[in-house]
């Protein structure tokens, strides 16, 4: 008779101790999601930045055409040979990205030693980032909406 009393008391204790423990392996799941998809990005952003590196560092014949601007966003229309990078910058992003937060939008900095770019001086190209966090901030209110994300590669034309 003791027992069944017991039992009787200890009804929906599994209910309270799953509802205390869901929330921490919720925000642990989302968490663990949400940071591996800003890594990926990053490292899309590197890959990106290399390849707008690669471009700018193509042989050209004279006169090249770079343009006066060096910053620039994926969705402006720029004319020289810095669009080529841009182009190049934005066609790789765009394809491999992943943005929780809406279409993704990059700044583009693109820096040559010289714009003749004759054999031994340096392309350097930027590519600056805001990842939006998707679920994690409503859970956790201090951590913030956004996380800048750069990317930077420099290369040499041979």
């Amino acid at each position: 008779m003791k027992r069944v009393r017991s039992l009787h008391k200890q009804q929906g204790a599994e209910v309270v101790e799953f509802a205390l423990t869901a929330v921490l392996l919720f925000i642990l799941l989302f968490g663990m999601i949400e940071f591996s998809v800003a890594l990926y990005d990053k490292a899309v952003l590197t890959n990106a930045s290399r390849e707008g590196a690669r471009t700018g560092i193509l042989f050209r014949p004279q006169p090249r055409n770079a343009s006066e601007a060096n910053s620039f966003k994926c969705n402006e229309s720029q004319q020289g040979e810095d669009e080529d990078v841009r182009s190049a910058v934005c066609g790789y992003a765009e394809q491999y990205l992943i943005s929780l937060g809406g279409p993704a939008e990059l700044a583009i900095s693109v820096v040559r030693s010289d714009a003749n770019m004759p054999p031994g001086n340096e392309v350097e190209v930027t590519v600056d980032y805001s990842y939006q966090f998707l679920l994690l901030p409503g859970f956790i209110g201090t951590l913030g909406d956004l996380i800048e994300i750069q990317a930077v590669t420099s290369m040499r034309a041979e």
